[in-house]
């Protein structure tokens, strides 16, 4: 058997290999000095002016500078900058009309003179529109008609014929993330204001509260510490969830029945007269409503319990949330 072919195409592969290395170091590279030399004055400028107006940021770019652009309109739009990308092309023919005063554009072009933008820049400046350019060329068309200009010099592109956009757009989504995130810190945009745009999926369910989800009022099982187990049973037979709280004539939890302990009590003969008191688990494992739901779940699946109750910071009974609700939340 010959073995030049699979000794050529090891060589091959080898060599594949280091092309796709030397790409990473390459792009690492051209982040690490984007990093050191970002111009701290053209970034402040852009931030003002993002600030400034009360539009949207509309995010344009042709080609691979437009798959950028998209992503970077939609970092903005979810960290509570409302904005959207505008295809340079279609805007030339009837979707410049989506830009109404008050909105900002942010261009990118490493070269800066893409046509399809260039040849909007009349139009927008009579609009009025103000223009931030993310370009890799500072003497070209885009920068000199731009507000604020914001450099993405890189050395040269990671493919190995120097032709792919490979480094430069790599740098110009750092850049763009670079900026969505300083304006979410300006903006003062906190978790809060994230699972707000994240109802749905996993980075919504990370930020869920307990408050969203646990069981208060009608739905809330609980009984005073002087009720019968009878009642208990009644209680927890109306409420559905296996448990019911005990509450003390303060409001507090003083402890938490189960149906486990239901089960166990029936062995007695008197067991349905005794005083939910005598019988409940004492000091449960409780939990505050602005807790994140993942916590609970935490604490729930650790001690193997099925349900825990939401306290105040005083320890009053406000509700009670179920391992159920919480497994319903993660598989959104």
């Amino acid at each position: 058997m010959n073995d030049a072919p699979s000794a050529e195409s090891a060589e091959r592969r080898r060599a594949s290999l280091d092309v796709a290395r030397q790409v990473l170091r390459t792009e690492a590279a051209a982040l690490e000095a984007l990093a050191q030399d970002m111009d701290e004055a053209a970034v402040g400028d852009a931030l003002d002016l993002l600030l400034a107006f009360d539009g949207r940021i509309v995010c344009t770019g042709m080609g691979k500078s437009g798959i950028i652009a998209k992503k970077l309109a939609g970092t903005l739009a979810s960290t509570g900058s409302p904005a959207f990308f505008l295809h340079p092309a279609e805007a030339g023919h009837g979707d410049l009309g989506m830009i109404v005063d008050g909105d900002v554009v942010v261009a990118l072009s490493h070269s800066g003179n893409t046509a399809e933008i260039v040849g909007l820049l009349p139009a927008m400046r009579r609009m009025g529109v103000r223009l931030i350019a993310m370009v890799g060329n500072t003497e070209s068309t885009l920068a000199r008609e731009a507000d604020v200009v914001l450099h993405i010099g890189i050395e040269e592109e990671a493919c190995p014929l120097g032709l792919a956009p490979t480094a430069s757009t790599t740098a110009a989504l750092a850049l763009g993330d670079a900026l969505a995130m300083a304006l979410l810190e300006e903006r003062g945009f906190g978790p809060e204001d994230f699972a707000g745009f994240h109802p749905r999926g996993s980075l919504g369910n990370q930020l869920l509260r307990v408050s969203k989800v646990m069981h208060t009022q009608e739905q809330l099982p609980q009984v005073s510490s002087d009720a019968s187990l009878r009642e208990a049973i009644a209680e927890m037979s109306a409420k559905g969830l296996g448990v019911t709280v005990v509450r003390g004539a303060d409001g507090t939890v003083a402890g938490i029945l189960t149906d486990g302990d239901v089960r166990r009590l029936m062995e007695r003969e008197t067991a349905l007269e005794i005083a939910v008191s005598e019988c409940m688990t004492p000091d449960p494992a409780c939990i505050e409503p602005e807790a994140l739901a993942t916590e609970a779940l935490r604490v729930l699946e650790e001690r193997r319990i099925t349900c825990l109750t939401v306290v105040d910071s005083t320890g009053c009974l406000l509700g009670v949330v179920h391992l159920h609700d919480l497994w319903r939340t993660q598989m959104v």
